[in-house]
């Protein structure tokens, strides 16, 4: 009761001072633009990626023994936590996504993309005053990455949004609506928030030939309204267990998440990321529904005190999101994220099951010529894969060996730092990173809030170094490297 009573003070205290301390200049004054729909070129991501590094070092290794392994969790981090959001819920972009990027929240109101790239905002807006995130090891920020489940077939997901900047009569543009519109999803994928299968419209959930049906249907939409972005993660609805069942028949359906395993369903498994020795292909994970964020916080306290190779990955299952989940974000964030002992990776179940199949089945080739380490690094890919990014760890040489790092073409990002007395790797072989920053700087340039700043800055510091990064930082007033 005690530890209960602590924990609630602690997590309602780090809340109250952010909000005490609400700068509501990072949206008021700024100059705001029309709503102009941007979609990442998903359908031409790269596939089967083969990254060549070389590391040009002031000496070479005597023994040239050296050594290198992609390990277990992205950016050498301890923990693994993941959130699924289901039932395709409004709140899954006014108040999940928006409490992770910095971007307005309310207690009672919610609004959409139009809404916010105007400034038209609910009267009680305020926001958290930074972003929730981990590092990648190296100082980079990486911020949390959640899944939100999609309900392509219902045409709610279609609607438009009223924007009446001034307009304070009432606030009826602003009440919850039926669902995520496909605006919202695109603004989400921009940031790495993943998308699942739930629901389908049909009303035989328990007939294995209708949900296959139903699946190729949702999946067709899907294709279409994001640029060749497809599904290939299940979130169970309902606890009905035929879903998985008829997900196991349909190919593009890569990994599951469940609540557990029921009598004639299969098997649902707990998930220990430091125990996994396969691919996870079909695997069926199981997430919790917890009653309050309070028990969230006792689990992950209670997993912590087990040895790393010990702990289960928590997952977490929710639907509707609020200003107290928002507070459970940050403390999250001010404990084990950037600003605290930055011990967690929280992604998307797409972007695990994307790095998990990589560890497993990447292939990693080296040699030493001259002063030269070169590495290569073959990455192969499935259907509707978008995330082809990896940590390497490296033994045998050390970090003040190295005097520069080149890659090829087809790494985009890299960043690199000292780890266990070797060197640790983190490269992104995205195709069109480049051009998402620069959406990000035209974004900010056009509509000059706080806020789209941390955006542009944030992913202009994923790309590797280079003069065209140098020119993107140049464009952002009063920043530089």
């Amino acid at each position: 009761m005690i530890d209960s009573l602590i924990r609630i003070i602690v997590i309602t205290s780090l809340f109250l001072i952010h909000v005490s301390c609400i700068d509501k200049d990072v949206y008021e004054g700024g100059h705001f633009d029309e709503y102009n729909s941007y979609r990442y070129p998903y359908q031409d991501e790269a596939q089967n990626v083969v990254a060549e590094i070389a590391f040009i070092l002031n000496n070479v290794p005597e023994n040239k023994e050296v050594k290198a392994k992609i390990p277990h969790l992205k950016y050498n981090k301890s923990w693994l936590f993941m959130l699924t959001q289901d039932d395709c819920k409004h709140a899954a972009y006014s108040s999940t996504w928006a409490a992770i990027n910095g971007k307005p929240l309310s207690s009672g109101y919610y609004y959409n993309t139009e809404q916010l790239a105007a400034g038209d905002l609910p009267p009680d807006f305020f926001t958290l005053r930074k972003t929730l995130c981990s590092t990648d090891g190296t100082g980079r920020e990486v911020r949390f990455a959640f899944t939100t489940t999609l309900s392509p077939e219902w045409e709610w997901m279609d609607k438009e949004s009223t924007v009446m900047n001034g307009f304070s009569n009432n606030y009826n543009r602003f009440s919850m609506k039926s669902g995520l519109t496909w605006s919202n999803v695109m603004e989400m994928l921009a940031f790495d928030t993943g998308i699942a299968f739930h629901d389908v419209n049909t009303n035989s959930v328990k007939n294995k030939d209708s949900l296959l049906k139903h699946f190729g249907i949702a999946q067709e939409i899907t294709l279409k309204k994001l640029s060749g972005r497809g599904l290939k993660i299940l979130a169970e609805p309902n606890g009905n267990y035929n879903y998985l069942l008829a997900a196991m028949d349909y190919n593009p359906i890569r990994i599951m998440t469940a609540q557990g395993t029921q009598a004639g369903g299969p098997v649902v498994k707990r998930h220990f990321p430091y125990k996994v020795d396969s691919d996870l292909e079909k695997e069926i994970l199981q997430r919790t529904f917890y009653n309050n964020t309070f028990d969230i916080t006792a689990r992950i306290e209670n997993e912590l005190k087990k040895n790393k190779e010990e702990r289960e990955a928590i997952h977490v299952g929710i639907h509707g999101t609020d200003v107290t989940f928002a507070q459970f974000l940050l403390w999250l964030n001010n404990i084990y994220g950037k600003d605290g002992n930055d011990s967690v990776w929280f992604p998307s179940l797409e972007e695990y099951y994307e790095y998990n199949y990589y560890r497993v089945n990447s292939t990693i080739d080296h040699e030493i010529n001259g002063d030269t380490l070169k590495l290569r690094i073959s990455l192969p890919s499935e259907q509707y894969f978008y995330y082809p990014s990896v940590t390497v760890n490296l033994s045998g040489i050390k970090y003040d060996q190295v005097r520069q790092v080149i890659s090829n073409d087809a790494v985009t990002g890299l960043s690199y730092a000292p780890y266990e007395g070797g060197v640790m790797l983190n490269i992104d072989c995205r195709r069109y990173l480049y051009e998402h920053a620069a959406h990000f700087v035209d974004k900010y340039l056009k509509s000059s809030t706080l806020s789209n700043r941390d955006d542009a800055i944030y992913f202009v510091e994923k790309l590797k170094e280079s003069s065209r990064k140098d020119e993107l930082r140049q464009k952002i007033p009063g920043y530089s490297k």
